[in-house]
């Protein structure tokens, strides 16, 4: 069980500072953009660019949320659990939610993976030369990394730690 923590200790680093960087990158790279404006010249690159690291913050962000137990969920019956103090019922609703999260997460990852091999064989360069099948593996990657919090919070619950 400690090796699982440890790995969520650690997306749990890597995606907080990777999505400070990518925050302060596209905040950076907008206002550049728009001064750059001012005097008649464009980076073309500029705006894909920061349109993927809008996207990559995204997935960072939801992975952040998954591991506070913070994502959008309308949790009433967890409300009402909780207030009469059923924590028994409430914990197996949170890891029934936690495992089906990641059953889903995990049919995404498959049809993310068939969409990056569609867009490696036909995809054509976005910036920088990068062809957009390899930017396009940041869906797969995400989905992947908020599915490893999914099962963790699922398999974290059974050490009586409270799942979510």
């Amino acid at each position: 069980m400690k090796f699982f923590r440890v790995i969520d200790q650690i997306i749990e680093k890597l995606s907080t500072w990777t999505l400070l960087v990518s925050v302060l990158g596209m905040l950076t790279l907008s206002v550049l953009a728009i001064v750059l404006r001012w005097f008649n010249f464009t980076l073309h690159w500029i705006e894909p660019f920061v349109r993927h690291l809008v996207f990559l913050s995204t997935f960072l962000g939801g992975v952040l949320a998954t591991g506070r137990g913070t994502h959008i969920g309308i949790d009433i019956l967890g409300k009402y659990l909780e207030s009469i103090h059923s924590d028994l019922l409430y914990n197996w609703i949170r890891r029934v939610i936690s495992l089906a999260s990641f059953l889903t997460l995990t049919w995404l990852i498959y049809a993310s993976y068939n969409f990056l091999l569609v867009e490696l064989k036909y995809g054509k360069p976005v910036f920088w030369g990068i062809e957009s099948g390899y930017l396009v593996a940041i869906i797969p990657f995400g989905f992947a990394l908020i599915a490893y919090r999914f099962f963790y919070l699922f398999i974290s619950s059974f050490n009586g730690r409270r799942a979510c």
